[in-house]
């Protein structure tokens, strides 16, 4: 019999990679698994540990305080390997070169062995890992442990990447100019992009390589979990499971159930921070733009000039998060002739930020009613999830797909025209400020299409919100997968 096992709470244990971007949702996951009464441990190291360090503490005393003692969220660290990376180099955001990244990608691999030892000392009933750590597939089997690929992004974008990695349009296209539009076949939707918006299997065969190992090896997991909700990507969500025939879970967005919603992500929040919140506070409702780009876009000083330029034009009171300017000083090289006095102290218009800012305090801002974006998923449902529309400025990865369930299926968002996919080590062109000023105004202004954008933004908004709710989609996919890994466990039990 196995009645005592069956007694013990389920064990999950989660791998997330390397980068804030992914460790930070991991944690608000870990959050949502350990208030429904699962043993929750995240695995990393220690550099990456202090990330999520607050977060984790922040949920574990809610746990405490909801339930005199529920299980915590544990934090396995384990030394980063040495791979000839300087000390504390131990994220995706800390690289500054090709070779750099290289040896960062090795270690990545060599975090197997630590991997093995927990799984060996441990055994959890189940492993979320990240979907780059593909060897995680194998390594969990060899322990007899299910293996669930966390996919950092939509259900939209992964049903897209699955689609370009079967059928390979780019390569196929007869024509080889960048801006030849490139057509996805078997989705929902039509969907359409450039050549230069997509990865080319001839100019970046490690990278196809890459997507065609992680896609192969997330078809022989256990399952995939997302965080999204049904509600945002129903037509997606049904083509994951039904036709692609992938056993999924949408479990998100897990940022709302985080206890620690002004630092999460950090060690150290910006000095600024309080001073933007105070600052919005005197603006009135909507009025406010809100720039961040996440924590590793890089901007040339060329399009940081632009942006500035674009900001001026729009006449839209704005929060700016300059993190990967030029330089910091008062007035750098980049910025143009008369943007200073735009800027909090001197002038009333605008507020910079340098550092970790409280991205979710500020969208839910009643004075924030729009938001520049890199079309990054956490900060799409962030936003999402405070009911602002976006303007959409994505630079590489799955930032392309998502800008297009931005603006074509869920109509939240305007674009201004970005067509380069590049890493923060490749030059792209700059985009003009009108252009920039313009898709502000789009989205804020008075009129028919600016109004229309923020009532289906406002809308989302409120089911996001309901999602995670007790009863809602997502706080029932948390219950089923919970259930299927209890009868898992219960039919190995002898």
């Amino acid at each position: 019999m196995a009645t005592k096992d069956e007694q013990q709470p389920l064990h999950i244990l989660f791998l997330p990679f390397l980068v804030p971007g992914h460790l930070i949702p991991i944690a608000d996951m870990a959050a949502i698994f350990a208030a429904r009464g699962v043993r929750c441990t995240i695995l990393t190291t220690p550099v990456n540990a202090a990330v999520i360090r607050s977060a984790v503490d922040r949920a574990n005393d809610a746990l405490r305080g909801d339930t005199g003692g529920g299980p915590a969220i544990e934090i396995a660290v384990v030394p980063f390997p040495d791979v000839g990376l300087p000390p504390g180099v131990e994220s995706g955001t800390a690289l500054t070169s090709e070779e750099d990244r290289g040896k960062f990608f090795n270690a990545v691999q060599r975090l197997r062995e630590p991997f093995d030892r927990f799984m060996a000392e441990r055994r959890p009933d189940a492993v979320v890992a990240d979907g780059f750590f593909t060897w995680s597939v194998d390594a969990a089997a060899e322990h007899g442990v299910p293996r669930l690929v966390f996919l950092g992004t939509s259900v939209f974008a992964r049903s897209c990447i699955d689609s370009m990695v079967r059928n390979n349009p780019v390569e196929t296209s007869a024509d080889d100019d960048p801006d030849a539009v490139v057509s996805l076949p078997g989705l929902p939707h039509s969907v359409e992009l450039r050549r230069s918006q997509m990865i080319d299997p001839k100019k970046r065969p490690d990278h196809w390589a890459f997507f065609q190992t992680m896609n192969a090896a997330d078809q022989r997991s256990y399952g995939e979990v997302f965080n999204s909700f049904h509600e945002m990507e129903p037509e997606y969500v049904e083509h994951y499971r039904a036709a692609l025939g992938r056993r999924t879970w949408i479990v998100g967005p897990v940022a709302l159930a985080s206890k620690d919603v002004a630092a999460r992500g950090t060690s150290e929040l910006s000095p600024d921070a309080d001073a933007c919140l105070r600052w919005l506070d005197a603006k009135p409702d909507g009025s406010v733009v809100y720039i961040s780009f996440g924590t590793l876009s890089i901007f040339s000083p060329a399009e940081m000039r632009e942006l500035a330029r674009g900001l001026d034009l729009s006449g839209k009171n704005f929060v700016w998060v300059t993190n990967g300017a030029a330089d910091d000083t008062d007035a750098p090289e980049w910025m143009p002739e008369g943007f200073a006095d735009l800027i909090s102290p001197r002038g009333e218009r605008g507020l910079t930020i340098r550092g970790w800012a409280p991205q979710m305090l500020i969208l839910n801002h009643p004075a924030v009613g729009g938001f520049v974006t890199h079309c990054g998923w956490n900060s799409t449902l962030e936003a999402v999830s405070a009911g602002v529309p976006m303007v959409t400025w994505p630079r590489y990865a799955d930032q392309f797909y998502n800008e297009k369930l931005i603006m074509d299926v869920l109509k939240v968002g305007v674009g201004v025209g970005s067509r380069d996919f590049a890493s923060n080590l490749e030059n792209r062109r700059a985009i003009g400020g009108e252009v920039i000023a313009g898709a502000i105004r789009r989205v804020m202004d008075d009129g028919e299409e600016g109004e229309a954008i923020r009532e289906k933004a406002r809308e989302l908004g409120v089911k996001a919100r309901g999602a995670t709710e007790k009863g809602g989609s997502s706080y029932d996919d948390v219950g089923r997968l919970m259930d299927a890994l209890m009868t898992r466990r219960s039919s190995f039990d002898v």
